[in-house]
């Protein structure tokens, strides 16, 4: 969460989630404008009805999601969950984040992935924002044979953890600019600690880097499946296969 939002807002416990119902535009405009009163620069994408009467959903250009009342004088963040008779308590703003998470990976293009295909029929498919420096990311590359073999597909995005000026920066922008019939060898090559020629182009890594940010990436690896739920952290390829409705 942006710093001065932190040191503006109270945390609560207690939170809305989003309604399909898009928010009138004076009642928009009013809760921007109180936003800004606490950052000019915070960009707000937009405000819907929640499911709570009386509150809105407000979704951040940096990912996070605000709940507000209709003047923007009360601001909430955390969970909201609905109790519900067959499923009981159901995460509603996680719900909402999930479907934020799986439209934001939907929209890299193909071509910008370094895929790990299997060579049968595709059961499932996960998204890994991976580092290649990352002890934990190159544990779960070992495990992506594994993984292949149950029909889970690995699609990595790059995360270099310390930024566009690190040393992992640097050998995964090589990676990606290898010729596309290359990068998946070349990727397995640097996180086994070997070396490739150093390339620079106009590279999808850091773009991938703040996609990571805005899906709440903290750390890697840093897995996100199709429904759009975030694993962080190495996850063995069986637990996985279990996670994904897939074990044996």
């Amino acid at each position: 969460m942006h710093k001065s939002i932190l040191g503006a807002l109270l945390v609560l416990g207690f939170s809305g989630t989003l309604q399909a119902a898009e928010a009138d535009a004076g009642v928009a405009e009013v809760i921007a404008q109180q936003l800004m009163k606490v950052d000019a620069r915070l960009p707000v994408e937009s405000v819907t009805a929640a499911q709570i009467p009386g509150i809105y959903e407000v979704v951040l250009g940096t990912g996070e999601v605000l709940y507000a009342d209709q003047k923007g004088e009360y601001f909430m963040l955390g969970q909201l969950y609905k109790l519900s008779d067959d499923k009981g308590f159901v995460n509603l703003t996680e719900e909402r984040l999930n479907a934020q998470r799986v439209a934001l990976i939907g929209g890299v293009d193909a071509k910008d992935r370094i895929s790990f295909k299997p060579e049968g029929e595709v059961k499932a498919t996960i998204a890994v924002f991976t580092d290649v420096d990352c002890p934990y990311c190159r544990k779960l590359h070992a495990e992506v044979p594994k993984l292949n073999a149950m029909g889970i597909q690995v699609d990595y995005l790059a995360f270099p953890r310390g930024g566009e000026r690190s040393a992992a920066f640097a050998k995964m922008q090589s990676v990606w600019c290898s010729a596309p019939d290359q990068r998946a060898a070349n990727l397995s090559k640097v996180k086994n600690g070997g070396a490739i020629e150093a390339q620079v182009c106009d590279s999808p890594v850091m773009d991938q880097f703040t996609l990571g940010q805005k899906v709440g990436v903290t750390g890697t690896p840093a897995l996100v499946f199709e429904d759009g739920s975030l694993v962080p952290g190495y996850m063995p390829a069986a637990r996985l296969a279990q996670m994904l409705g897939l074990a044996q």
